[in-house]
């Protein structure tokens, strides 16, 4: 028999975000996790991008599970584009879930189901599988169509390896895949007896002088060894989640992409997970725990974070990192203060993770790479003038100045963005400051004013408008 070979198949593909963080492209470390001044679209955080490289390399190792990091720190310093980062360096292979802590209100579900379902959406489980797979050399195609244009297709096909030539009869299932992957003489193919999926694996190097059927894209490999019938393993990588709802649902495979799971009783998480771990024993899978990243951690009650706090405790939980901007405040649906809006016995088995303002010249890099990913010219005055905007009023702001003023520069054919330009977006569009100005002073003429404010909040809305 020949030797067991490996094929990693990906069932689910993600989908890459264009947003406010579709510059990151990882946490910017080099190999002994030190931290550049600017890479991979990071800038500044040194010393959170060391800690958040460190949580990466527990994952990687995947022995290490229910542990909660939290990314502490002021509005606009960075947490979650060091999560976006966290995510670029795992990889594809490490399930990643990311949610708003707001999110868990708005579901037509109850909030632990929400918190579950996100839970078992950041582990993956791989799954073995043994299959009997055809695997070499197309020597030779011939398909013969019926005259009369309607019928069933028949061929044959000449398949060889470095020690055997065989011939196979195709039917009309085999010949639509060789038609639709354009398999020709030359080319190195797989094909799955059991599902009959054929895959190209590129072009033989015998025919590297075949000029006529090669292309800039195309990839020569070499011709196999060995039979033609082996043995592979097969690895699938899926969710606990995504076995949940086919399991769960009449529908099954498609419930998936119906987007309404709905809720899932707890009898049929309990039968799937002692059905994994059969399979982890007898070496059929593995569990690959990933991470769920929670932002606006203060957003949650305190029967999400007594959930969590229990949920932590399972041997299959993933890695959980929450992120807040919030100081000494109340934990929602309580009147107890806590830091950060979180119960106490949570913060003592959290990592805390400190974020610190950037400072002018880091703001300045940041607004020059994001010019550049979202493909604007802006020349240096103009930046240092936006670089001292995001300083007075926030990064935030002067981030989303960038589209607009790229606008402005193109309705009057300017080939960059320039001073002139970041003054009209700035007297267009109002930041938090001076909006909060703005209804202090005209307050009296807006419907609904409430006077009843306290004299210490009062207080406290002065100094934020100062």
């Amino acid at each position: 028999m020949a030797e067991l070979d490996k094929i990693e198949v990906r069932d689910i593909t993600r989908i890459e975000r264009i947003g406010a963080h579709s510059h990151i492209r990882g946490l910017g470390l080099d190999d002994v996790l030190e931290a550049r001044a600017v890479s991979q679209g990071m800038v500044g955080q040194k010393d959170a991008r060391r800690a958040a490289g460190l949580v990466v390399q527990i994952v990687r190792e995947g022995k290490i599970a229910g542990r909660c990091i939290l990314l502490a720190g002021e509005p606009s310093t960075g947490k979650t584009a060091i999560a976006v980062g966290m995510a670029q360096a795992l990889g594809n292979e490490t399930p990643f879930t990311s949610m708003s802590g707001s999110e868990i209100y708005s579901l037509e579900m109850n909030k632990t189901e929400a918190l579950s379902q996100a839970l078992r959406k950041s582990i993956g489980v791989r799954i073995k599988e043994e299959t009997e797979i055809i695997e070499g050399e197309v020597v030779e195609i011939q398909i013969d169509r019926p005259a009369s244009g309607t019928g069933q297709k028949v061929g044959k096909v000449t398949i060889k390896t470095t020690d055997m030539e065989t011939n196979y009869d195709l039917g009309n299932k085999i010949i639509e895949c060789f038609m639709k992957e354009k398999i020709q003489a030359g080319d190195v193919i797989t094909i799955d007896k059991a599902s009959g999926k054929v895959s190209k694996l590129g072009r033989s190097f015998t025919r590297a002088r075949d000029y006529d059927a090669t292309g800039a894209q195309t990839r020569f490999v070499q011709c196999p060894e060995g039979e033609l019938q082996k043995r592979k393993e097969v690895v699938h990588t899926v969710t606990l989640h995504e076995i949940d709802v086919i399991n769960s649902r009449t529908h099954g495979f498609l419930a998936l992409f119906a987007g309404d799971t709905g809720e899932i009783k707890q009898e049929v998480r309990d039968q799937i997970n002692s059905k994994v771990m059969e399979w982890r024993e007898e070496g059929k899978a593995e569990i690959n725990p990933g991470v769920l990243f929670i932002d606006e951690a203060h957003m949650l009650d305190i029967e999400c974070f007594s959930f969590l706090n229990r949920a932590l405790e399972s041997d299959m939980a993933p890695v959980v990192i929450m992120a807040t901007n919030r100081g000494i405040t109340k934990i929602r649906g309580t009147n107890y203060r806590s830091p950060h809006g979180i119960p106490i016995d949570l913060l003592d088995r959290m990592i805390i993770i400190r974020t610190v303002p950037y400072s002018a010249k880091e703001i300045k890099e940041i607004l020059k790479i994001r010019c550049e990913e979202e493909d604007c010219q802006i020349n240096n005055e103009a930046l240092m003038v936006l670089g001292r905007i995001a300083t007075e009023t926030s990064l935030r702001y002067a981030i989303q100045s960038i589209t607009t003023a790229s606008l402005v520069s193109k309705r009057r054919k300017a080939a960059e963005i320039t001073v002139e330009d970041i003054r009209k977006v700035y007297s267009l569009f109002l930041d938090e400051k001076r909006s909060s100005k703005i209804m202090k002073e005209y307050q009296d003429e807006y419907l609904f004013y409430d006077d009843s404010l306290s004299q210490a909040e009062q207080q406290a809305m002065e100094v934020e408008t100062n």
